[in-house]
């Protein structure tokens, strides 16, 4: 297998800012659930990307886990990072490389964020990408709407960083 599902920050912190809710989030989550229900039917690899690192995300904190909604199991690796980039100061590049890891299907938060730096970072460095186009959200940020957002990367990733698919489009 040399695909892996890569979950990018879909941790408790995301769930619990007062007044914020992610565009779309319940649907999104529910995407990222059905994928992560596949790819562990098909034994592919799963990755979590772990944002570690501020208040809200200082390890240990209940906000820092990983949404209780898609639980690591015993297995499925965890990298921890401290910048918006899930390659820079971690073992993310070794653990894929570990595993065989050529593609990676990468869902998560927060769309013009972690998930942009990593998704262009993991082009750069020779990675096979599939950007799951409603499987990713952020917030809205005084200029944008979540769902401005969300589309604006899909545009700006999709053909050149990564290929788009919708989470019920996916294979493992």
């Amino acid at each position: 297998m040399t695909k892996a599902l890569l979950i990018i920050d879909v941790q408790e912190a995301m769930f619990s800012y007062p007044g914020m809710s992610l565009f779309d989030g319940e649907k999104v989550m529910d995407r990222i659930v059905s994928l992560l229900d596949k790819a562990r039917s098909a034994g592919a690899p799963v990755v979590y990307i772990q944002h570690t690192e501020d208040e809200e995300y200082t390890r240990g904190l209940p906000t820092w886990e990983i949404s209780s909604r898609i639980t690591p199991r015993e297995g499925e690796a965890v990298v921890e990072k401290p910048t918006w980039d899930a390659f820079h100061r971690t073992v993310l590049n070794e653990e894929l490389q570990r595993q065989g890891i050529t593609e990676l299907v990468i869902c998560g938060m927060q769309t013009e964020f972690c998930l942009d730096t990593t998704c262009r970072r993991a082009y750069s460095m020779g990675y096979r990408n599939i950007l799951v186009q409603d499987a990713h959200s952020t917030f809205d940020n005084g200029n944008l709407s979540g769902e401005e957002i969300v589309r604006h990367h899909n545009g700006v990733l999709g053909g050149r960083f990564a290929r788009l698919q919708r989470a019920d489009e996916i294979g493992f």
